[in-house]
């Protein structure tokens, strides 16, 4: 295959960017899209020039780190990572768009590498259990109904890529927001730090300057783990709850 690539440089996030052109040839259809960004790079390199950053670890779709816009969409124009997206999802000869998320609690770094902190911060303000609950009991010896505890697997699933925030007009966080507070508040071990937690959570997402959902579902259908939006109704359950009977009003 044969591609021409539409790759978004900048070098830092207060430099101006803009788009550069690459033809990348013999092009196999079995590559992920990071392998042949990769060969690109490598003849970036031989040629002397700065190859293009952008962002990756583990490549098997479980670490959220490769968080490129391709063609208008987050990961590509498949529902999964773009680790995981190959290049027979491409046609010979085709023209690819590639871009950092855009949103401002995400900036650029450098090219199509964006600072994620955010998540970050978010996940410290409560998305965690810090009571002491002893040593770790056996599997069984807390009774959880199986959709209880399906729900709150799916919920953990969430890789904290950010491509509901890539995916949504207002650049709202609410559908990570949402997994990671259901992943608690379904569980026994969640109940202790349940209201706190939704609060903390929520007013981190609102001071990093995360938009508000509109409920136009784009997030969930970009989202490569299939998180569902019921876990944003959850989350605003479990907070107008929270505030009903907070003194933090």
């Amino acid at each position: 295959m044969k591609i021409t690539l539409k790759v978004w440089r900048q070098k830092n996030n207060e430099s101006k960017g803009g788009f550069k052109t690459y033809p990348v040839d013999h092009v196999s259809e079995d590559m992920s899209f990071l392998e042949m960004i990769d060969v690109l790079n490598e003849s970036l390199v031989k040629k002397g020039e700065e190859p293009i950053a952008f962002d990756h670890d583990c490549r098997e779709g479980i670490c959220g780190m490769c968080s490129l816009y391709i063609n208008g969409r987050p990961h590509g124009p498949l529902q999964t990572t773009t680790c995981q997206l190959h290049m027979r999802s491409f046609k010979d000869g085709q023209t690819i768009t590639v871009e950092p998320w855009r949103a401002q609690p995400f900036p650029v770094i450098k090219d199509l590498v964006v600072d994620r902190s955010a998540f970050d911060r978010i996940q410290q303000a409560g998305g965690y259990i810090s009571v002491n609950t002893g040593g770790v009991p056996d599997a069984n010896e807390i009774p959880i109904p199986k959709r209880i505890a399906d729900e709150a697997f799916d919920a953990a699933t969430c890789i904290g890529c950010g491509a509901c925030v890539a995916a949504c007009k207002n650049a709202s966080a609410m559908l990570f927001v949402s997994a990671k507070v259901s992943q608690f508040a379904l569980l026994p071990q969640g109940q202790v730090e349940r209201k706190t937690r939704v609060e903390k959570m929520v007013a981190q997402m609102d001071e990093e300057g995360f938009g508000a959902c509109t409920n136009t579902k784009a997030c969930e259908a970009e989202c490569p783990k299939d998180i569902k939006i019921t876990n944003i109704a959850r989350l605003n359950r479990e907070y107008f709850s929270a505030k009903l009977s907070s003194n933090n009003v």
